[in-house]
């Protein structure tokens, strides 16, 4: 479907005309401090003396601090940017130190010695910023705007938390190849929800937390710091944080023009007769890309008011792998899939955005900072499709019809002491529309084998979405030589309104063409609920001697409730059912502590060692038990949205189920219903403990410990290496209470004899259960507490390296490995099945190698960055869909409800993983000067190796298993321009 948006590519092209990127600065709450020691030259601490930090990122032009009983003097609050300090006070000469790069939240000390002498005598003394914080116990990555700008990449934080060792990402974007698609960010065997993508300080995740459809804009930072552990009691989870911290209007008019592209003929190939032997029959190619970016920014009113401006568009188009238009989509009475080969199935994307950010100094020190960013986005306008989906049953949701963020905050350095901060902001998302060639009477169709495996066709889902995550936080800093403590509260109200279209709530499942299975769906269903967390936190830093003691507490009180809800008329709730509104999660009360300390090994702030440790809860969103307590949900059979399985043999292959579907129990072509709850108010298909639903210490978190040691080791050079440890709480588990073990018998399968299996085939899996024909679709299930029935164990641990170097050479490198394993074992929890197959798992450690370089060639002005992305392949499946007559050799008798077959995975959990994922990117750029304005022209060369290796595999086991189902992208070439002025 083609879709114009906001901002039409003629009319971001004149705008990229007029407005460009400015020079000017950034401010964010991830900030720094600098701290230290003042002395005289007989070794006696200075209390009393006046240490001003100034520099153009800060509107008020400084801060100022005073050294205590000590000697010691703390000036935080402070944002990325070169800094002059200088330290003065009565009968002594003026010290100046010069160039102090900060960046992050990076705590740089710097112990100062004063002589005697007349005020009127200014020393300046010299020597490297400090690179080893030994006072901060955080473990944080900073990319700064050079290296962003630098670096090979598609100018989105996507292609920067890949090159940060302990953080995991959904996806291989090559060169931005898939655009700015929505990202889940991990750390250290966590889950991809807690990922937390802020600006400025404030969340721009959606209302279900982890990724966000929002794309934040890093073509125009001051830098991105990603928090990765050791947060304090400002922190609200205990994975990554991700901070871009924007630009802001100066004193200076200023600007950039930038613009970039590629297309097919910049791209090779990677496809060889290897690939097409096993299975992969075409390429996944570059189309066309484009990306069209500019701002501007400048003053309103000198020193009182600023303002920056961006514009961006954006697209991609490219082909998707091995999957082809279909020639019989739209065709009612067709049901397979034709494949049109001289059609290849194309994805394609566009995303439109418009910001501005208005910076008002009311006073000297109240500053305000306000913010409105309003995008549209289109993903499969007119193609769609993946390895295992047809483009026409491509889901619909991700079609924006817009998406924002604002933000309003306050800062105000009262005194010299006390800093006071304030932000609202949130997002708001309204999206997901069907195609224009969406027919709802189609049916969905799921096929088990043939030559592509689990394929989809036929028919499209999608859902229609309105949220908005409105954010608040507040917070009192009180900083002296030794102490910086900080006081506040943080609240998020996630609101979602979101629809379920399932066509008419049929789909399908065939094997090999043949009908064994149709699943009963929900349609038009509406669900609403609001989920609520407030948090209040106190930490402190407190330094003495060489050492840094640091702790913080944190409450929190989360809850969730559901509006009024109707649902139906649809298909299967003929009457419409209502649900009054009402609490869901009463109230989740906590309080953790976090805490750790970071000593200067040998007094000379090159060598620290860092201990951490902590709990952290999980997030409170639109997700989890939040909203499966819906009564929407558990009421009509549970499910997302409420649904049902049930055998089917289409016995005349007229292709409608010859039976009475309301009716849960077996009759005419259909089996029974495998949740006869489905579509039922009188019989819930779950209850909650109320145990669960509230109350001191039940939210689920994690526990985390590490240990670091971060050493200078050259000018300009450190190393660190850590080891890191996460204990996950087991929170809850089901007991359908209509069971029991006894309900289940036992049956056992022989693999076939196979060569490409790790062990062969022929060997016989045992510890299978089936339920009872007589239990079959019994369903009640009680969700409680995991500690009701035995205790569990799930962590992860590993150790991280990390190499930060920025030599005055125009040399810059970061990067690091990251290795680790996760452990679970649930062998004590016995609860319906009593199957302990594979109860411990415990996988072998992986390692992931990520870095950057930047080289600037002296004289030349030439540009040169490299990228280095290694991870292990994905884990690979072997799931073997197990006739019902196979397993009936040993079971006795076919599997219960009239099953056709049923899904084992003859692999043990971590047993097989793919081959490794290796990506090498380069960037050879030339700069041009013309009095004040400088000129960037590079080419970016994406995947210079042109490695294929695959990125998916096909996990269903039989002829076409562990056939790639996508590779590496092949090398291609990007051109781009930016001209500052």
């Amino acid at each position: 479907m083609a879709r114009l948006h906001g901002v039409r590519p003629i009319a971001a092209a004149a705008l990229v005309l007029v407005l460009s990127h400015s020079n000017a600065h950034g401010q964010g709450a991830t900030q720094a401090s600098i701290a230290g020691v003042v002395r005289d030259g007989s070794g006696a601490v200075l209390p009393g003396v006046t240490v001003e930090a100034s520099s153009p990122v800060l509107i008020e032009k400084s801060r100022t601090a005073i050294s205590d009983s000590t000697g010691r003097y703390q000036v935080a609050g402070l944002f990325a940017g070169t800094y002059t300090v200088t330290y003065s006070l009565a009968g002594f000469s003026t010290v100046r130190r010069d160039a102090v790069q900060l960046s992050g939240s990076l705590v740089a000390t710097i112990d100062i010695e004063m002589r005697l002498g007349s005020l009127e005598e200014t020393i300046t003394v010299t020597g490297e910023s400090p690179i080893v914080d030994v006072q901060s116990v955080k473990q944080q990555r900073v990319i700064d705007a050079d290296t962003v700008a630098a670096i090979p990449g598609s100018r989105m934080y996507h292609n920067l938390v890949v090159l940060v060792p302990g953080i995991s990402a959904t996806g291989q974007n090559v060169g931005g190849i898939n655009g700015p698609a929505p990202l889940l960010v991990a750390g250290h065997g966590g889950s991809g929800a807690e990922g937390r993508i802020n600006v400025d300080g404030l969340g721009v995740n959606g209302s279900s937390g982890g990724g966000s459809l929002y794309v934040t804009d890093t073509a125009n930072v001051t830098e991105v710091a990603i928090d990765i552990t050791g947060g304090l009691g400002e922190a609200e989870v205990g994975g990554p944080v991700v901070n871009v911290v924007p630009r802001t209007g100066g004193n200076n008019f200023s600007g950039t023009l930038f613009a970039a592209g590629a297309n097919s003929s910049m791209q090779g190939s990677n496809f060889t007769d290897e690939l097409r032997t096993a299975g992969l029959r075409a390429p996944g190619d570059l189309v066309k890309m484009w990306d069209l970016n500019g701002a501007f920014g400048g003053p309103v009113k000198r020193d009182r008011l600023w303002f920056f401006a961006t514009t961006r568009y954006q697209g991609t188009q490219r082909y998707v792998p091995g999957m082809f238009y279909n020639l019989n989509a739209g065709d009612p009475n067709s049901w397979t899939y034709e494949p049109d080969l001289s059609r290849q199935a194309i994805s394609d994307g566009e995303w439109d955005n418009t910001s501005l950010r208005m910076t008002w100094q009311a006073t000297a020190r109240n500053k305000f900072n306000m913010f409105w960013d309003e995008q549209d986005m289109c993903r499969n306008c007119w193609g769609g499709g993946s390895p295992t989906t047809s483009p026409e049953a491509q889901d619909g949701s991700q079609n924006i019809n817009w998406m924002r963020a604002y933000q309003v905050s306050y800062t105000a350095p009262l005194t010299s002491r006390v800093l006071v901060e304030a932000g609202f902001g949130g997002t708001a998302f309204s999206y997901g529309n069907p195609r224009e060639d969406f027919v709802r009477s189609m049916v969905r169709v799921t096929e088990q084998g043939g030559p592509i495996p689990n394929l989809t066709y036929r028919s499209m889902f999608w859902d229609q979405v309105r949220s908005k995550t409105p954010r608040y936080r507040a917070s009192v800093s009180y900083v002296t030589g030794s102490h910086n403590s900080k006081i506040g509260f943080d609240a998020i109200h996630a609101i979602s309104n979101r629809n379920y279209q399932r066509g008419e709530g049929l789909t399908y499942r065939l094997n090999n063409g043949v009908p064994n299975q149709l699943t009963m769906l929900l349609n038009d269903f509406t669900e609403q609920a609001h989920v609520r967390n407030t948090a209040f936190f106190a930490q402190d830093r407190w330094t003495v001697g060489r050492f840094t003691l640091q702790g913080g507490i944190r409450y929190e009180h989360a809850s969730s409730s559901s509006p009024e809800q109707t649902v139906g008329p649809s298909r299967f709730i003929p009457t419409p059912i209502v649900f009054p509104a009402q609490s869901l999660i009463e109230g989740y009360d906590n309080i953790t502590v976090r805490g750790g300390l970071a000593m200067d090994l040998f007094g000379d702030q090159t060598t620290s060692l860092k201990i951490n440790a902590g709990r952290y809860l999980d997030p409170a969103q639109y997700a989890g038990i939040y909203i499966d307590t819906n009564p929407a949900r558990r009421l009509l059979g549970g499910g997302v949205p409420p649904q049902t399985t049930r055998n089917w043999t289409d016995a005349n292959r007229n292709w409608v189920p010859d039976c009475n579907l309301v009716v849960p129990d077996a009759n005419g072509e259909c089996g029974a219903m495998s949740n006869r709850s489905f579509g039922q108010i009188q019989a819930p298909s779950s209850t909650y403990d109320p145990e669960l639903l509230g109350g001191w210490g039940v939210r689920p978190g994690n526990w985390q410990v590490g240990v670091s040691l971060q050493r200078q080791v050259l000018p300009r050079v450190s190393v660190e290496v850590g080891y890191h440890q996460r204990w996950f709480d087991e929170f809850s588990v089901t007991d359908n209470r209509a069971v029991s073990p006894s309900d289940f018998e036992e049956y056992s399968v022989t693999v076939p004899a196979d060569s490409r299996l790790p062990r062969g085939g022929g060997y016989v899996i045992g510890d299978l259960f089936d339920r009872t024909q007589a239990t079959f679709g019994r369903t009640d299930n009680f969700i409680t507490a995991l500690g009701n029935f035995g205790s569990a164990t799930n962590y992860w641990h590993g150790v991280d390296t990390q190499v930060n170097a920025r030599l005055q050479n125009g040399l810059t490198i970061q990067g690091g490995t990251s290795t680790g394993r996760t452990v679970e074992d649930d062998c004590d929890v016995i609860i319906d099945n009593p199957s302990r197959r594979n109860c411990r798992v415990v996988r072998p450690f992986l390692t992931d190698i990520r870095g950057l370089v930047v080289y600037t060639v002296p004289r030349l002005d030439v540009q040169v960055s490299g990228t280095l992305q290694s991870r292990s392949g994905p884990e690979i499946l072997a799931n073997w869909n197990v006739p019902s007559a196979v397993v009936a050799q040993t079971l006795g008798r076919p599997l219960s409800g009239g099953a056709a077959n049923v899904s084992v995975n003859v692999l043990d959990p971590g047993e097989l993983y793919g081959d490794r994922i290796t990506q090498v990117d380069l960037r050879i750029a030339k700069l041009l000067r013309f009095g004040r304005s400088r000129t960037n022209v590079g080419i970016d060369i994406y995947n210079l190796t042109n490695s294929n290796v695959p990125l998916g595999y096909t996990n269903t086991f039989g002829s076409s298993w562990r056939n790639p189902t996508t590779v590496l992208d092949a090398r291609f070439a990007k051109v781009s321009a930016q001209i500052d002025f």
